[in-house]
């Protein structure tokens, strides 16, 4: 945990505003809410705060965990809340962003800088069908601090919208591509740029594509290098991935 974060809890507490227990609780390894078990150690561990998976939780769960959170980590986010959900959380808990398209709730202190990493990473999609999935990969690496150019629907059918961007897509210091139908464009991208692509199949497509199987077999079996293959519609982890080579990226002269 941060120092500033400790200082807080030990303030609200000789001011009376935070029990005890409940200050214990934040400097514990973890918190026992009873439904969750919050990890408020994560961000020290692995770099990113702990995320909410909304799918499965009621909008009432997803407020309690996401109230928790915010009293150890400056920046808070939920994936995969559906409409419904996400405008219960966000009328308990205004100050979060919720994005109707990624299903993503996003919550940062007011002080906290968006982008605390230099450079950017590029979100490319195939088609507009293929948004939620790319959007669920930009906010996700936009919540961990990354800047994102966003280059949609440059799918392989209209090539040459593509080849209009490739300065802005080399230029990242890692590429999302996401696709579904075939899945042939993180293979076209991938003969093309000298970052690292991470590809998201998605499970947009007719009749044999099997819900998206076609383009995770397309992926996995890409002819181009440099390629990580997330799994089928896994925006949140493709972001996450991505933010992991980004964080790290240094240019040796």
């Amino acid at each position: 945990m941060e120092n500033k974060r400790i200082d807080v809890i030990l303030n609200e507490v000789r001011d009376g505003t935070l029990s005890i227990d409940k200050a214990k609780a934040l400097l514990s390894s973890f918190e026992d809410i009873g439904f969750a078990k919050l990890d408020h150690q994560r961000q020290k561990r692995t770099g990113f705060p702990e995320v909410v998976y909304g799918e499965g939780k009621t909008a009432n769960q997803i407020i309690s965990i996401v109230l928790s959170l915010m009293k150890s980590t400056n920046r808070v986010l939920a994936t995969r809340v559906d409409d419904q959900k996400g405008y219960q959380v966000k009328e308990a808990i205004p100050e979060m962003e919720y994005n109707s398209e990624a299903r993503t709730l996003f919550w940062k202190q007011p002080d906290e800088t968006l982008c605390i990493y230099e450079g950017y990473i590029a979100v490319v999609c195939a088609g507009t069908s293929d948004l939620p999935v790319a959007e669920e990969a930009a906010v996700t690496a936009e919540a961990f601090g990354a800047s994102v150019k966003r280059i949609y629907d440059v799918g392989v059918a209209g090539i040459h919208r593509l080849f209009y961007y490739l300065d802005d897509i080399e230029n990242a210091t890692v590429t999302i591509v996401v696709a579904g139908m075939e899945g042939a464009l993180p293979s076209v991208v991938g003969g093309l740029i000298s970052n690292p692509i991470v590809a998201v199949p998605t499970s947009v497509g007719y009749g044999a594509n099997f819900q998206g199987l076609s383009a995770l077999l397309t992926m996995l079996n890409s002819c181009a290098s440099g390629i990580s293959v997330m799994n089928i519609d896994n925006g949140f982890g493709a972001g996450y991935y991505a933010m992991l080579i980004h964080k790290n990226h240094r240019i040796n002269f």
